[in-house]
């Protein structure tokens, strides 16, 4: 029997409903989809409580099982221990490969190590208040705030280009109307005096000839791998990137040739090994590449294989 791919792998969706907000429903499955399928879709909560009421639309238009779990006593979370049968009976069926555990409660940390010692791939999933036992415990962990927060910058940017889009059209059309349809000295139009490629003309105020050139942007956006937003403190991205230029540092020192060069492949691998928070996303950035030029700790070196295939290389930067 063969291995699965990654894009073959089956994973169960477990959401503790009492702790994650339905807004971030559609992260969850895309960051699911992305390492695999999703089997099984569940989410734990006490559907007779007013709290989940926002729930119920989100889960039909998404096709996820709503668990009712009632709360049998004040200040005690049967939920938890719910998802937590759950996913063990799920683990014995034997038909998945790997469980997203959705929550910010460190209660999951000791069923996400289990998992794994069982050989499944564990994602975690929550806000940037999960205790970091449960994100050590899981092979990698999204936070769903920071992604939502880029999400939502990535589709304010979009409407944006729209707008300016619809402005510029709607300039140009007012323009061409203001050009009075038909000169009156040699009875052309003024869209008739402008080929394809060339200026269009019409008359100005003063009875000459204005000439306007359609401007195309043909400038590349250096930072189009960027996603601005600020949702993370100051202080945890000084943190955060501190641990990380730790890491890479290490990946170099341990994987490097002779000239301390090391390929960026290798150590995009490497690095959520180590960290499993880790996500380029969270800093603002959808690629590693740009991310790691931003530290301004390493240079990059691109040659290109006699297959005509570039490789990208990178070392730490001489002080």
């Amino acid at each position: 029997m063969t291995e699965p791919t990654d894009s073959d792998l089956r994973f169960a969706i477990l959401i503790d409903a009492d702790n994650v907000s339905e807004k971030y429903i559609q992260i969850i499955l895309d960051e699911v989809a992305n390492s695999g399928v999703a089997t099984y879709k569940r989410i734990y909560g006490d559907w007779t409580s007013s709290r989940l009421a926002s729930w119920k639309t989100c889960l039909l238009d998404n096709s996820i099982i709503p668990m009712q779990q009632y709360s049998y006593t004040y200040g005690k979370n049967a939920t938890d221990s719910a998802m937590i049968i759950d996913a063990m009976d799920i683990l014995y069926s034997g038909n998945v490969d790997g469980f997203a555990i959705v929550s910010s409660d460190s209660d999951f940390t000791r069923l996400a190590a289990r998992l794994r010692e069982s050989g499944m791939v564990v994602i975690g999933m929550g806000e940037q208040k999960t205790p970091q036992p449960f994100i050590s415990a899981c092979n990698s962990f999204k936070y769903l705030d920071l992604l939502y927060a880029a999400s939502s910058a990535e589709e304010v940017d979009e409407e944006d280009e729209v707008d300016e889009d619809a402005g510029r059209a709607k300039s140009r059309r007012r323009k061409v109307s203001r050009g009075g349809g038909r000169n009156a000295a040699d009875g052309t139009s003024a869209s008739d005096d402008a080929d394809a490629s060339g200026p269009r003309r019409h008359p100005g105020d003063a009875g000459g000839v204005v000439v306007e050139f359609d401007t195309m942007d043909t400038e590349e956006d250096d930072v189009a791998d960027e996603v601005p937003f600020g949702e993370m403190s100051r202080a945890d991205r000084r943190r955060h990137l501190k641990k990380i230029r730790e890491n890479i540092n290490a990946i170099c020192d341990k994987f490097s040739d002779d000239d301390g060069w090391v390929s960026l492949g290798q150590l995009g691998d490497q690095l959520p090994r180590r960290l499993p928070d880790f996500d380029v996303r969270n800093y603002g950035f959808k690629k590693l590449r740009p991310f790691l030029k931003s530290l301004g700790a390493y240079e990059f070196d691109e040659p290109t294989a006699e297959s005509g295939q570039r490789q990208i290389y990178l070392r730490m930067r001489e002080s």
